[in-house]
């Protein structure tokens, strides 16, 4: 596992807040809802992929 990753998430989050609070501003809330959800759907997917990794990982490890 690599310290970057954490720091993706972060930076996914970040920008994904910046966007929502600008477009909210601008009276966009649904258009600022669609960024959130896609922004969740970007961040579950690098969290599953990890998670997987993880699993790939334990049964090398233990040769299940």
């Amino acid at each position: 596992m690599d310290v970057s990753i954490i720091f993706k998430l972060a930076a996914i989050g970040i920008i994904i807040t910046v966007v929502c609070q600008i477009l909210k501003k601008s009276d966009r809330e649904d258009v600022a809802t669609v960024v959130s959800v896609v922004g969740l759907v970007i961040a579950l997917t690098v969290a599953v992929t990890m998670i997987g990794q993880l699993f790939d990982t334990i049964r090398t490890t233990f040769g299940v």
